[in-house]
């Protein structure tokens, strides 16, 4: 071979090898990038790159790892609507109105989200049990079917077929029908079932499993309210009332909280009757009896609730701003459960969760959870704190959303004028114990002669809330003396007024707190009238020179309770319809306005 043949042919193989070498580069990268998607993002595979995935399509996994936008959130809270709830029972009427709670907020005062994938898996009851003898589950969950299909009108979505899940030991699981565990945790038996309520295989959770939650279990700092909130592999043992986070391999978090998860911190006789929960972090923990893909919430219903201010600003508020963001994908679970209570607010029940409450107390499965909050966010009476609730809810929200769940139909007071030959109308709150107005006819004669149209109407144990509820959104005006009854403002249109009576005894301060600044926040006009000496019944106990109206404020050291039997238990007002009617006609210039 020729020299000058022999270098061509050198320099032609040295281009193939770098042709080569630069191959086996291009075909490298190409497998470490895709075995890097295939080990990191293993859910990418299961959709079609062409195009954004929908909060609906995307796999539950990456839900829970990313989150969903708030806003996003907020735009799905749906506008549906439901039919009349169940008659309510007869309960204690308590007429203090939640006064005994505020100056017990004031005496503590200066101490101290993701959206889961849409799946329904609720549990069907049993025919034929006693009422008495029913859990909460059963109450509603188990409806005949008519009465469910009228419970559920007005969903935008449609339910998937209910399951009913098997009775299972607490350590053993019989069923390959029940979702399987999060993930394997020291000492647990790993349990790789197919999902049934999505059909997927939840091997894919593991990762989530094995992500530390990185905050304190709980937060104490709140002045009204304890929370814990967790996400991660959770196990809820209500016999053994203790929530268990998993910790994950390698996790140096060792907490332990007691939280009573009723909103009235600092009230000891209150929170005497609500049952303990353990919160704490562990490695080892009972076997998942039962799987749940979405949240859940734990509360208790004991406390002071039957008052009708105290179902509102100790439970029905503080569930809203907890559960709403959730859109009924939440499961409830109910320490010290009230039957006769979950009757009563059944259609708001149904309205902030699809699933059938879970009686905690009598409850013997351990259920396994990836978001769990105990507790529930509470602030100032009968409020919301929006730079401080979730997705920013505010008390105008609740409104909204109560006058929607009791299906009522003036969303905002129309004004006079726009309707011919049409009063604004007028409802006085009678009361028939205590601080009842004396001169209640003369009150109804002066509000008709000024032009109102009048109704009268008392808010006593056998008032059927959805009943009242279209009463009250009815009206223009509502007005009434401080007590439990000014609760049902929550169903007033927007811009309606409220008027509250305050009686004798320099109460102002707790009637504001109670219902003045609550209303105003709700969007409703509100207006204040103080009573004089003369308008109250004590001037028919106790001689004029008394220290009592010459210095009530000194009652006031003497505790909440000597102040609700002196100024609360025994007064009553004969309004003074001179001095009480220049209220009634600035009310009818706003209407006017």
């Amino acid at each position: 071979m020729k020299a000058g043949e022999h270098a061509k042919l050198v320099r032609g193989l040295r281009q193939e090898s770098r042709r080569l070498r630069l191959l086996v580069i291009i075909i490298g990268f190409f497998l470490i990038t895709l075995t890097f998607v295939v080990v990191t993002k293993p859910d990418a595979i299961l959709f079609n790159l062409n195009g954004r995935l929908s909060v609906d399509q995307a796999p539950r996994s990456l839900l829970i790892r990313q989150g969903v936008d708030a806003d996003a959130a907020a735009t799905r809270r749906s506008a549906d609507t439901l039919a009349a709830a169940a008659e309510d029972p007869k309960v204690v009427d308590g007429d203090s109105a939640g006064v005994e709670a505020n100056a017990n907020a004031n005496a503590n005062a200066g101490v101290g989200a993701s959206e889961d994938e849409k799946q329904a898996l609720t549990s069907e009851t049993e025919q034929g049990i006693k009422a008495e003898e029913a859990t909460a589950s059963e109450l509603l969950g188990g409806e005949d079917e008519e009465g469910r299909k009228g419970l559920h009108n007005g969903r935008q979505d449609d339910q998937e077929h209910k399951l009913t899940l098997p009775t299972v030991s607490n350590y053993t699981i019989h069923e390959t029908t029940n979702d399987s565990d999060n993930g394997k945790q020291e000492g647990i038996k790993l349990v790789m079932d197919v999902d049934q309520s999505n059909g997927r295989d939840r091997s894919h959770q593991l990762e989530l499993d094995n992500m530390e939650w990185d905050k304190p279990l709980c937060d104490f700092s709140n002045f009204r309210a304890n929370v814990c909130e967790m996400r991660g592999n959770i196990r809820i043992h209500p016999s053994g009332s203790s929530v268990m986070y998993m910790e994950p391999t390698g996790s140096m978090k060792d907490e332990q909280w007691k939280i009573k998860p009723y909103p009235r911190k600092g009230d000891e006789l209150c929170l005497s009757h609500i049952t303990e929960v353990t919160v704490q972090s562990s490695r080892v923990a009972p076997e998942c009896t039962k799987y749940h893909d979405v949240p859940a919430v734990i509360f208790a219903l004991t406390g002071y609730t039957g008052n009708l201010f105290h179902d509102f600003t100790d439970v029905l508020v503080p569930l809203f701003t907890t559960a709403s963001e959730f859109n009924g994908e939440v499961q409830f679970l109910i320490t010290d459960m009230a039957i006769w209570w979950t009757r009563k607010y059944a259609v708001v029940f149904e309205k902030l969760t699809k699933y059938p409450l879970i009686d905690f107390n009598k409850d013997n499965e351990v259920h396994c959870f990836k978001h769990t909050i105990v507790g529930l966010h509470a602030y100032m009476e009968f409020t919301i704190d929006p730079l401080k609730a979730p997705h920013n809810y505010s008390m105008v929200d609740f409104n909204k959303f109560m006058r929607r769940t009791y299906s009522l139909p003036r969303d905002e007071v129309t004004a006079l004028g726009e309707v011919p030959r049409t009063k604004p109308k007028l409802l006085i709150i009678s009361r028939q114990r205590t601080r009842m107005f004396l001169n209640l006819k003369e009150i109804v004669a002066m509000a008709e002669e000024i032009g109102y149209e009048v109704v009268v109407e008392e808010a006593n144990v056998n008032s059927n809330v959805a009943h009242f509820a279209k009463v009250v959104n009815s009206v223009d005006v509502m007005m009434g003396v401080h007590g439990a009854g000014l609760t049902n403002c929550v169903f007033l249109p927007h811009s309606a007024i409220l008027i509250q009576i305050v009686p004798w005894g320099a109460l102002d301060g707790i009637c504001r707190v109670d219902f003045g600044y609550p209303a105003e926040q709700m969007g409703l006009r509100y207006k204040h009238y103080s009573i004089s000496v003369h308008e109250s019944s004590l001037m028919d106990q106790y001689p004029l020179d008394h220290e009592i109206f010459r210095n009530p404020l000194a009652f006031h050291k003497n505790g909440f309770e000597f102040v609700r039997r002196t100024f609360m238990d025994t007064q009553n007002v004969r309004l003074d319809c001179k001095r009480f009617r220049p209220i009634l006609l600035d009310a009818l210039d706003q209407l006017n306005q």
